[in-house]
């Protein structure tokens, strides 16, 4: 008897593959209502861990940035800085410019929280998180939620696609009021210029799909100095200030 040959396809194409397949009712209960438990488990799990930490700044940022890179050392002085105005810092809790947010924070004495999450490539949470304040998730949504929901602004170093990501989530969410108003930053000019330009240009001049108001929310500094300076002045002219 002649045995089918067995086709070799890559983890991607299997992923595709699986998108197209009639699924009976039971393969989807029992795989959908596995994926709610472990989602809500993430959440109840971040509620716990994060629900008492008081005022934090989210750092985002590249995995990729190297300890030698301008970007991590000034990464580094950010959190150093915001962790002695009151602060505590939030990353992604990986290496790169993740590791130089934690590291300022530790080094200093605040706290310093890593949401880390599984990839199959270059994610690892660094050495610089509290240990009782590293949560790892699977689902990338859930972990964008910790990031706003207990962050009261936004640093937001050179990245990539993620960055982007979370860059446009917390604009969204702010833009569209499902959260406070809250600071962003980007550190940078020479990197975000030309993003700036594009949504200036084309997104508000040419197309009209913002308006003038939320360019606003964008704030564009070069110096460590200047990314706190635009917090402390948010929290001062609210005459809010840092309960620790």
């Amino acid at each position: 008897m002649q045995k089918v040959k067995q086709e070799n396809i890559s983890p991607e194409e299997h992923r595709i593959r699986q998108a197209f397949k009639d699924r009976d009712w039971n393969e989807i209960k029992i795989a959908d209502s596995w994926a709610i438990f472990k989602v809500m488990a993430e959440f109840v799990t971040g509620f716990e861990k994060l629900g008492k930490i008081g005022p934090c700044v989210s750092i985002f940022g590249s995995a990729r940035t190297k300890p030698d890179n301008p970007y991590y050392k000034m990464a580094e002085e950010i959190a150093a800085k915001l962790v002695r105005h009151g602060y505590g810092v939030i990353t992604g809790g990986g290496p790169g410019i993740m590791e130089a947010g934690n590291k300022g924070a530790f080094e200093q004495g605040g706290k310093s929280v890593g949401l880390n999450i599984h990839l199959p490539f270059e994610q690892f949470h660094n050495v610089y998180i509290d240990p009782d304040k590293i949560i790892t998730f699977d689902y990338f949504f859930v972990r964008k939620v910790m990031f706003v929901k207990y962050a009261q602004g936004f640093i937001v170093m050179p990245g990539g696609m993620g960055t982007l990501d979370e860059l446009f989530e917390a604009i969204t969410l702010i833009q569209t009021q499902k959260i406070g108003r809250f600071p962003i930053v980007l550190v940078g000019r020479d990197y975000w210029q030309g993003l700036m330009d594009w949504i200036e240009q084309v997104m508000l001049g040419r197309e009209k799909n913002i308006s003038e108001e939320d360019l606003k929310l964008i704030n564009i500094v070069d110096t460590p100095t200047d990314a706190v300076k635009v917090i402390d002045d948010f929290y001062s002219k609210y005459l809010l200030q840092p309960n620790f």
